[in-house]
């Protein structure tokens, strides 16, 4: 059909590592994708307790992350990227703590730099157009009432058409809503579509992109009690995600990021 990507076309399925900050020690323990299915942890022996969230990026569009954001809880967000002469992290701003969620679904403006968006404390969701230094442009308002939801995730495409798109669990039903990308980051996604529910018995849901190198986008997700699920991705609207297995357990001693 005329207009429709191959599969040959679309951007290659990122995959990037899950993050936790120890509830007791507060050191840092990232967790690797092993590329079928599974993770590796790795622990990193320094006090993270004032880290916020770290949003991984994949700016050369490889498939694996060269760059990060790490949000600081005091509003600070500062950039890293391996790629370049400069390895240092760079100042991206101050005064993001307005913001209860911040997370990067990909690329949602058209370049290949991700971007990102974030849910302000009155539940308005707000896009950024980042640049190649991790630096974004003025945020443009997309909407209000997303506050009805406790988790956002998203990094990467769901629906197989290439653009990033992101999941919402409403907190008062426990259902999961889909919002596909549209490629217009000041409207960057298109009218919610029930997808689930029962997704109240998860406190966490995290996106890490492509587990198994299928090419699809990947869902994790947290019980209380610490089991951490997987959500394989179909690449299909109506039903993107398979069954879920149980992956690890204990993951409740963590902050996931």
């Amino acid at each position: 059909m005329a207009g429709t990507a191959t599969a040959a076309e679309l951007p290659m399925q990122p995959t990037f590592p899950m993050y936790g900050v120890h509830k007791t020690t507060q050191d840092l323990r990232v967790w690797f994708p092993n590329y079928t299915g599974g993770l590796n942890g790795e622990t990193f022996d320094y006090d993270f307790s004032d880290v916020a969230d770290i949003i991984g990026a994949d700016n050369d569009n490889d498939g694996y992350p060269e760059a990060d954001w790490t949000l600081y809880k005091n509003g600070r967000l500062d950039f890293f990227s391996t790629d370049g002469p400069d390895q240092d992290a760079n100042r991206v701003g101050s005064g993001w703590n307005i913001y209860k969620t911040v997370l990067s679904p990909g690329n949602i403006g058209g370049a290949k730099e991700a971007d990102l968006v974030g849910v302000d404390k009155t539940g308005v969701l707000y896009s950024y157009l980042a640049y190649p230094n991790g630096t974004t442009t003025t945020r443009v308002r997309v909407g209000g009432g997303w506050n009805v939801y406790d988790q956002i995730a998203g990094q990467g495409d769901l629906t197989g058409d290439g653009k990033p798109d992101i999941v919402a669990k409403e907190k008062s039903t426990g259902y999961l809503y889909l919002y596909k990308g549209t490629g217009n980051w000041k409207a960057p996604f298109s009218s919610r579509t029930k997808i689930g529910q029962g997704w109240n018995a998860y406190d966490r849901l995290i996106s890490v992109g492509d587990l198994n190198e299928d090419g699809k986008a990947d869902l994790l997700a947290r019980k209380p009690a610490g089991q951490l699920m997987r959500y394989y991705g179909t690449g299909l609207a109506a039903t993107p995600f398979k069954a879920p297995t149980q992956i690890g357990t204990g993951y409740q001693a963590y902050n996931l990021l």
